[in-house]
């Protein structure tokens, strides 16, 4: 399973890396939000990714024992995006040890609370 995980978000960042890179090549985001933002479906689409950054970040915050850890993942995620997220996820995969339960990926652990 972490195998899978590991794959699924290198995929994720790569694939997420290249699509930006390429639409910043071709158009500036202030450009895109210009001509976009009058369109009520780029609005609602913002919005829901926006939110889902959110969420993501409240897991993030929960895991994070510091609060400039904190700080640093909700800038990243909010500006980044996705690519934020699967970097995070790749680190936090990698952090698994060998025999780790794939629960602790998700749960903070004792140590991690103190």
């Amino acid at each position: 399973m972490v195998t899978l995980l590991r794959v699924l978000f290198a995929g994720v960042l790569i694939a997420m890396v290249t699509l930006t890179t390429t639409a910043s090549l071709e158009q500036g985001l202030v450009e895109a939000a210009r001509n976009l933002w009058p369109d009520a479906w780029f609005r609602a689409t913002l919005a829901d990714a926006y939110f889902g950054f959110l969420t993501v970040f409240v897991w993030i915050a929960y895991k994070e024992r510091t609060m400039p850890a904190r700080l640093v993942w909700f800038v990243l995620v909010m500006s980044l995006g996705t690519i934020a997220v699967a970097v995070y996820m790749l680190i936090a995969l990698r952090r698994l040890g060998p025999g780790d339960p794939i629960e602790r990926l998700l749960m903070r652990t004792v140590e991690e609370q103190t």
